[in-house]
């Protein structure tokens, strides 16, 4: 009797394991979630909205774009002359294109960089990868602002750099690092290399040295089987660490702020003019959502195309 009864129990228990198992689900997501709705969606809806108003003399200084009438009728007055205005001013193209060439460029340097230190790390013995992984998130102890300027303190004309080199004899004069692209790209590289450090450690090493060993049992050559093995399989922490360095990079402001000078034109510091010295926030809420509709929508097309290749 009891094997007949076992069947009709486990398919009437079947809806309740399976509501307790999404509820569990969403008590998991839901505060990520929520932390998600109230810090980006609730600010980017006022950020849409007002880039939607016009410039006002006023606190805060544009005008409603709705507003409920006397007769009790919502009376909508958005304008797109924000957005209209972003494309005849090429000062914000610039700054968006040169953004991404400052973005691209510090993630190739912190890839060309960051993956022999995460490589070397991967193959260190266990002690040896602890005080290695250290080293690499000792900086994250200190300030982000501190160490820009303590950088700063290095590269500027009458720095510890300059001094040194000086005083070896190797220079004559100092060499003008500060206020330039190189001080930008040495800032960006310097504060976000080991964003890609550490997800190209963690995908080496899971990798297994087993087929390493049996690619050279048959004859490859140790950069023959990099290209073929190592290279491909460490792919996803390639990616993880790129998007790690790219997004961040590309809206940098307190680097080229502090490091660079006026021909480092980078859209952080756009928007930073627009905002507080202009007090023009339609127009600098029309360039934030630009700016991020054009970054996130190759990025979401990206990930849709990659989830589709891979459930087919």
């Amino acid at each position: 009797m009891l094997p007949t009864l076992d069947p009709i129990i486990k398919s009437a228990l079947a809806p309740r394991r399976g509501f307790l198992a999404q509820s569990a689900r969403w008590l998991i997501i839901a505060p990520p979630l929520l932390f998600l709705l109230v810090f980006f969606l609730v600010p980017f809806g006022f950020a849409l909205k007002i880039s939607f108003a016009e410039a006002a003399l006023r606190i805060p200084p544009f005008t409603e774009v709705w507003s409920i009438g006397a007769d009790h009728h919502l009376h909508l007055t958005p304008t797109m002359a924000n957005f209209r205005y972003l494309l005849t001013d090429e000062v914000y193209a610039v700054s968006y294109l040169y953004s991404l060439k400052t973005a691209f460029f510090s993630t190739v340097f912190c890839l060309l960089i960051g993956y022999p230190m995460a490589y070397a790390m991967a193959r260190a013995s266990k002690g040896t990868q602890s005080v290695l992984m250290l080293i690499i998130i000792l900086p994250f102890w200190t300030s982000f602002l501190l160490r820009v300027y303590a950088l700063e303190g290095i590269i500027r004309d009458g720095g510890l750099l300059n001094t040194a080199l000086l005083w070896l004899g190797v220079i004559d004069h100092p060499i003008k690092l500060m206020r330039t692209t190189f001080a930008v790209y040495l800032g960006i590289v310097y504060s976000y290399l080991p964003f890609m450090i550490l997800p190209l450690y963690a995908t080496l090493e899971k990798m297994d040295l087993g087929l390493l060993e049996a690619a050279s049992d048959l004859g490859s050559k140790p950069w023959r089987a990099f290209f073929d093995i190592t290279l491909p399989l460490s792919m996803p922490g390639v990616i993880a660490g790129s998007m790690l360095v790219f997004i961040p990079a590309i809206g940098e402001y307190v680097i080229p702020a502090l490091l660079g000078g006026p021909d480092n034109p980078m859209i952080g510091r756009v928007l930073w003019d627009e905002f507080f010295e202009n007090h023009d926030w339609p127009v600098a809420a029309a360039v934030s959502i630009a700016f991020l509709l054009l970054l996130a929508g190759p990025m979401a097309l990206h990930q849709y195309t990659r989830a589709r290749e891979l459930e087919s």
